[in-house]
């Protein structure tokens, strides 16, 4: 079952929902005026908001409808609404697992001794070995509910964050030495990288798009990050990067976006001008990216695991041309696999092909961005599934000033 993605607002409103079952039974549900209270108390929230009725009445009602949330009445003869969460019948929570996704929902990223004391009043955990036992346990299941952070400077412990939904991470240093090497893909020089990869999605163009046009159905949370990138491109055009067979950029025009599509590959780009004619795709390269020709930039540029294959050298060239491109408050979005490998892919969509596939360090990403004059930087990192041979995978999000 795949996770639900709560956007800020509905990850505070259940995670107050739950807290306040717990805790206050008697008042439980929450009538709107007690939920908005919960939801913008100033002690055990980070960070404190300030909503409004009609922002928790909106939220609630997505929440009804992915049956995340009940609304019921307060009694026999009332005509008091009231809202009562779903979360951990959905997720099949075990008490002390529910007491740990209710603190991390309310108060972000936390190492386990924080958790112990601040879920106290929720589940008591007899020491903090406990509460990480448990942690562990939530992320090692099929599809995991938490994920640990590597350790930052100045930091004595991990902390750990919970993966129902974006939680906005302060760039900074990350301590992840490794040995591997990113630069093995341009052992033959950079135009015969190139032309290897043009040569097996050339290949794989028909399958690609058979096979894979519709993988975001199995995304929830790419759906949700690419919605969210049409909405901060506002009315401004987007571009899809390395837009492979045009699934992408044809979600993205479907927000009611203009978006348009480069790629590398001649056959890619003819697959994707034939399923989606209303949209313009061209063959080109991300380094070689020009403006609009309508607008003074792109309102966002998208590059969705299109870096794959440089070597981490390009990562801060590739980002600096991208984001050269962007209009003023444009957002550049990238999607790569994290990690510290480079994969031999003999298979791709049921065809056999020669490629290397980079797995991306963090660290080296969130520089290039930060290098490139971009700000307001967030990232996001899921996964890997039940899959073993799946990856983790890595969001950059950065806007232009």
């Amino acid at each position: 079952m795949a996770l639900p993605v709560l956007d800020a607002t509905e990850q505070r409103i259940l995670g107050s929902l739950l807290e306040k079952q717990r805790t206050v039974p008697t008042s439980y549900p929450l009538s709107l005026n007690g939920l908005r209270v919960a939801c913008n108390q100033t002690s055990s929230r980070e960070p404190v908001t300030d909503f409004d009725d009609s922002t928790i009445e909106t939220a609630a009602r997505e929440l009804k409808a992915r049956g995340l949330l009940r609304i019921v009445w307060a009694g026999k003869g009332s005509r008091t609404l009231k809202y009562h969460q779903l979360l951990d019948e959905v997720l099949s929570l075990q008490p002390d697992e529910r007491a740990l996704i209710t603190v991390l929902l309310l108060r972000g990223a936390q190492a386990p001794g924080e958790l112990k004391t601040r879920a106290e009043r929720l589940h008591p955990f007899a020491d903090r070995d406990s509460v990480e036992q448990v942690l562990r346990r939530m992320a090692a299941l099929p599809e995991p509910l938490v994920r640990e952070l590597e350790r930052r400077g100045g930091q004595q412990d991990r902390r750990w964050i919970h993966l129902l939904g974006p939680v906005p991470e302060p760039v900074g240093p990350v301590a992840t030495p490794s040995g591997v090497d990113r630069e093995v893909v341009l052992a033959d020089g950079a135009g015969v990288r190139d032309q290897r990869v043009r040569d097996a999605y050339d290949h794989l163009a028909e399958a690609y798009f058979a096979r894979l046009g519709d993988e975001l159905t199995d995304r929830p949370f790419d759906v949700w990050l690419l919605e969210r990138v049409a909405t901060l491109a506002g009315s401004g055009p987007i571009v899809d990067v390395g837009c492979g067979p045009g699934h992408i950029a044809a979600f993205l025009a479907d927000t009611g976006a203009t978006v348009s599509g480069i790629d590398l590959s001649p056959a890619m780009v003819a697959v994707a001008s034939r399923e989606f004619p209303d949209l313009d795709f061209q063959v080109g390269t991300l380094f070689t990216l020009l403006k609009p020709r309508t607008a003074s930039g792109w309102g966002a540029v998208v590059a969705w695991y299109s870096l794959v294959h440089l070597a981490g050298s390009e990562l801060a060239p590739a980002v600096a041309a991208l984001a050269r491109t962007l209009a003023p408050g444009g957002v550049l979005a990238v999607a790569v696999h994290a990690g510290d490998e480079v994969r031999r892919v003999t298979e791709l969509a049921g065809e056999p092909v020669e490629l290397d596939v980079v797995l991306h360090d963090q660290t080296q990403l969130l520089a290039a961005f930060a290098a490139a004059g971009l700000n307001e930087i967030e990232w996001y990192r899921r996964g890997p599934s039940g899959d073993e041979t799946a990856t983790e995978r890595l969001y950059v999000l950065g806007g232009r000033a």
